[in-house]
């Protein structure tokens, strides 16, 4: 697709650039001026326009120059300054692509005051480090993170280009793929590149019922968000050396979100704990779940659910585990009344302990379980607690 202003048409009366909600509209010279790298194409100046002078038409396919393009590219992620682990399991898939083409591994960094983490980067796999370092980038916002996420794409020009796939980089990340107008497949779970360098994507699909393989074959760079905790992460070489690259950031930023306020969730996330002790179907009421937390308590966890529990209302969408919900890998997972249905073992069976408690022999959640114990968890998790009460007592 492609947009045009026919000038002996344009009157020059300025309302297609207040239609425009991505600005990307101006008058120049009495005429209207379209920038096509901003443009996203989504009609809103062509409806406004009273003398028919702009048009949204197919454009004709260019043959696309791959051999331009290499490397790999991971986008790191941080909050208040703070690296998320998802980067590091990032630049863990990254190294393993970028070593099989024989090619770089090159890591965008954008935030305020975080020049300071990019050696860290460079010791957990990446060659080079690109820093975007400036106060105004401190609060995460898509305007001036995406538009300096393409600019570091046009710069470098990869071949792939890998994001973490939470809930900011799966905001941002459609909106780099159309600019740079390739393709992208979202939450993957498994990354590999064939002998022609295509990017294999692998991703569930259908509740998690089939596994969905996707390439880009056509266009450049291969675009894919990666599920967070179902890569392992990169290790830390201390002596490994790389290149820091300090990149300039534009006096003037595009930004049109204003951020008011942040609210920060207390209590742990279940995404980094160690310890889970998660509800299901089995729980008869919501105050059952004190049961659960006082465990996870004495085990220094936290609480997670299944979907039927958080469908009902009873735990909030954050502490959700399954495809709908998110993935975590802790070193000990204990289902309660959880039968372990497709959708929630795709959340958490690379735990590294899975202990199942379930009055249902034959549960499925027992097929993952390292520890099974057919009961009523009610009986069972009362027992536990009072066990490791005793434990703590001496």
């Amino acid at each position: 697709m492609a947009i045009e202003v026919i000038e002996e048409k344009c009157s020059g009366c300025g309302a297609c650039v207040s239609a425009c909600p991505y600005n990307c509209i101006q008058l120049i010279e009495g005429k209207a001026k379209i920038d096509e790298n901003c443009c996203q194409l989504c009609g809103a100046c062509v409806s406004s326009c009273g003398e028919g002078a702009i048009r949204i038409s197919e454009a004709p396919r260019k043959a696309f120059d791959k051999s331009k393009y290499r490397g790999v590219m991971v986008v790191a992620e941080q909050r208040r300054g703070k690296i998320h682990r998802i980067t590091y399991e990032l630049l863990w898939i990254g190294r393993k692509l970028a070593d099989k083409l024989g090619e770089t591994l090159t890591c965008v960094l954008i935030g305020s005051g975080i020049r300071k983490e990019a050696e860290s980067l460079i010791r957990r796999g990446a060659d080079r480090v690109l820093v975007y370092d400036d106060e105004r980038l401190e609060k995460l916002r898509e305007d001036p993170y995406a538009d300096l996420i393409v600019d570091a794409v046009r710069a470098e020009m990869p071949s792939i280009l890998l994001m973490g796939g939470t809930s900011f980089g799966r905001a941002l990340a459609p909106v780099i793929a159309a600019r740079l107008k390739t393709g992208l497949t979202a939450d993957c779970t498994g990354l590999d590149v064939d002998e022609e360098g295509n990017l294999i994507q692998t991703r569930p699909a259908y509740g998690g019922n089939i596994m969905a393989t996707i390439v880009c074959r056509d266009r450049r760079p291969q675009m894919a968000t990666v599920r967070y905790k179902v890569m392992k992460e990169a290790e830390e070489d201390p002596d490994r050396k790389g290149v820091v690259v300090e990149m300039r950031v534009p006096e003037k930023l595009r930004d049109r979100t204003v951020v008011l306020r942040e609210v920060v969730e207390e209590g742990q996330s279940i995404e980094d704990a160690e310890v889970i002790v998660a509800g299901g179907g089995g729980i008869r009421a919501p105050e059952d779940f004190k049961l659960l937390e006082e465990l996870a308590n004495l085990l220094g966890g936290t609480v997670a659910a299944s979907r039927v529990i958080v469908d009902k209302g009873w735990m909030p969408k954050s502490r959700q585990v399954g495809l709908s919900g998110k993935t975590v890998r802790p070193k000990l997972y204990i289902a309660c009344g959880i039968s372990g249905s497709v959708q929630h073992l795709a959340g958490m069976k690379n735990s590294d302990v899975i202990v199942a408690i379930n009055k249902d022999p034959s549960a499925r959640i027992f097929d993952y379980a390292k520890i099974g114990v057919v009961g009523d968890l009610y009986e069972i998790v009362p027992e536990m607690i009072r066990i490791l009460r005793e434990m703590k007592a001496g």
